[in-house]
């Protein structure tokens, strides 16, 4: 029985351990949501490779399956974005690869799909740049619970004291390059974000 196929865009947010015939990927697609793919390892020999997929790479794949989409194999590939910049700072790398990480091991719901789609390729884009990723990860993880139906601007920010209030304010309204937060004013937001949602939802960070 011929196997199922797919097509469809998606964002690659975690590389796997790889076999010695496959590289494991989580993508993530706007109408499909979470997919498990597998692309072949390319051998220079061979004049049918694909280009390898990377870390924050928007795609558009031709996937394939044999088990009701557990599991996809990729049989074409082209990368629409390819985000390298972000792994020359640190910092990027590091907090993109968290906010990644979130939504590869949440599930979405099928009607907040296409906008957390969205704030993917805003997100990453904005990753790429270098400029105050702390910023970028607190605005898209705020933005990714708002998406998913969380009250966070009823329950969280009204519970803010006014001076935090007013950060918070700053931070998630105002474009990157007027930022004025310091890294110590942001870890503090950011953690006490992080356990709101630890605490109020069921997103797991």
């Amino acid at each position: 029985m011929p196997g199922r196929t797919l097509t469809t865009e998606v964002f690659i947010l975690g590389k796997g351990q790889p076999t010695e015939s496959f590289q494991p990927y989580a993508a993530f697609s706007a109408e499909h949501g979470a997919l498990r793919v597998l692309q072949r390892i390319a051998r220079k020999t061979s004049p049918t490779a694909q280009a390898p997929l990377d870390l924050f790479d928007e795609a558009e794949l031709l996937l394939e399956t044999s088990n009701q989409g557990q599991i996809w194999f990729t049989r074409e590939t082209r990368v629409l974005v390819r985000h390298a910049e972000i792994g020359r700072s640190y910092d990027a790398l590091r907090l993109a690869s968290a906010f990644a990480s979130v939504v590869a091991g949440n599930p979405v719901h099928e009607e907040s799909r296409a906008a957390v789609y969205a704030l993917l390729r805003t997100a990453f884009a904005a990753f790429a740049t270098a400029a105050r990723p702390e910023i970028v990860y607190l605005k898209s993880l705020y933005c990714f619970a708002r998406d998913e139906g969380y009250p966070v601007k009823q329950q969280w920010f009204a519970e803010l004291n006014a001076a935090d209030r007013a950060l918070a304010s700053g931070v998630l309204n105002q474009p990157l390059a007027t930022q004025a937060a310091t890294v110590p004013e942001l870890e503090r937001l950011r953690d006490r974000f992080e356990h709101y949602l630890r605490s109020h939802t069921e997103i797991i960070l």
